[in-house]
């Protein structure tokens, strides 16, 4: 039996601009959930923020001490 230079079924070449493609796309999912993580932990965070702001007491800023001028 002689051995065939024949591909197995389903076996095609891909080309550069193919793989260029698959590439960006598979970056552009993983930037696009980090993203959307991002704005979901950011969202979370302000909420929080809110939330705590909303219950403390508001406390007086202390009036600024001017400085003497005797030198």
């Amino acid at each position: 039996m002689a051995a065939s230079n024949d591909k197995p079924a389903g076996m095609t070449k891909v080309n550069a601009q193919q793989k260029a493609a698959t590439t960006h796309d598979a970056a552009m999912r993983i930037i696009d959930a980090e993203a959307a993580a991002r704005e979901k932990k950011t969202e979370r965070l302000r909420r929080l923020r809110m939330e705590r702001e909303a219950t403390e007491p508001v406390a007086e800023a202390a009036p600024k001490r001017r400085k003497s001028k005797s030198q």
